[in-house]
């Protein structure tokens, strides 16, 4: 079965939550993004930030982690009911990262993605581009991050 037989294009879809703990977003930080407002509460305190936040590409790859396993849940489900899953991925990239506010020590960010269009390709009979508009909101409902994304999808 197709994706967007499943998702009908604007149905938005909760993927998950994720709870930035200080330990975290320092853990994260050591080995991808070593910014002294990342790693240092007491560093922070003087930053932009005026605290302890994530880095964005933790916000992002965070949609990522409850992506996967909200799909991973989906594939079980639908095939439980006799359905077969969509083949999706690889992904050729995304387009207009932006994150919009910080995320700090203690926030929980609930991840979202809406199929906004699929389509055939021409030049692989069978297979089909899927594109998603991808967020995440904050425990008081501000954007945090967002981000349109594609994925290949094989009959």
């Amino acid at each position: 079965m197709k994706f967007i037989d499943l998702y009908p294009v604007d149905e938005r879809l909760e993927l998950g939550t994720v709870h930035f703990s200080a330990e975290s977003i320092i853990r994260y930080a050591e080995k991808f993004d070593p910014q002294p407002f990342h790693l240092d509460p007491d560093a922070a305190k003087n930053s932009v930030f005026d605290g302890l936040c994530a880095s964005g590409w933790q916000t992002s790859a965070s949609w990522m982690k409850c992506f996967l396993n909200y799909w991973s849940k989906e594939v079980k489900r639908l095939s439980t009911q006799g359905i077969e899953p969509p083949k999706l991925g690889p992904s050729p990239g995304f387009r207009n990262l932006k994150w919009l506010r910080p995320v700090y020590a203690g926030d929980d960010v609930t991840y979202f993605a809406t199929l906004t269009a699929s389509r055939p390709l021409a030049s692989r009979p069978g297979t089909f581009m899927n594109t998603t508009l991808n967020e995440g909101i904050n425990q008081n409902g501000d954007m945090v991050v967002t981000f349109e994304s594609s994925v290949l999808e094989f009959e």
